[in-house]
């Protein structure tokens, strides 16, 4: 897919576009001044483009093209290969091939992650404010004790789970 992105973005270029493009009187085709690969679309769900790929042929294509018409058991594997290269612009293998823009997706997915994790990282140390006093292991420890020494919800709270002979939970 990004081979076809750049090479549709060389085709834009000011210096490749047609030169005529449509006159009143005529169409774009009459003129003959169409580039190649412009209106080629060739996917697994549309095999059969309405267009050639290679419109304009060199001297040796239009040789070949003639040949084409002729007997077929005459033309060698590569002069077939050839004929198929002008007609379509991959094969049914080379469109189903797979990519690697899994690779890149997965990169950016993972830059991304650890970019976030460096800004939480560095929000915590310079930006948070430092933790308050309330939520420290001893803070929480005198609570707990303050609770129990003050007998609260005796009957089936925290204060009836404490063994107040021992100093121990119950078991």
């Amino acid at each position: 897919m990004l081979c076809r992105a750049a090479w549709s973005a060389v085709l834009r270029r000011p210096g490749l576009r047609a030169q005529g493009t449509q006159a009143p009187g005529g169409t774009a085709r009459s003129q003959g001044k169409m580039t190649p690969y412009t209106n080629h679309y060739a996917q697994r769900s549309y095999p059969m483009p309405d267009e050639p790929f290679c419109t304009q042929l060199s001297a040796e294509q239009r040789a070949l093209k003639e040949k084409e018409k002729g007997c077929w058991t005459q033309l060698s594997h590569a002069e077939k290969v050839a004929l198929y290269r002008l007609q379509y612009q991959e094969t049914f293998a080379e469109m189903n091939r797979p990519s690697n823009e899994w690779k890149t997706v997965m990169g950016c997915v993972f830059f991304f992650i650890g970019f976030t994790a460096l800004l939480i990282w560095w929000q915590r140390i310079y930006v948070f404010p430092e933790k308050p006093i309330t939520l420290t292991d001893e803070w929480k420890a005198q609570q707990l004790q303050r609770t129990l020494d003050m007998k609260g919800n005796p009957v089936q709270g925290l204060a009836s789970r404490w063994d107040y002979e021992k100093k121990e939970w119950k078991k």
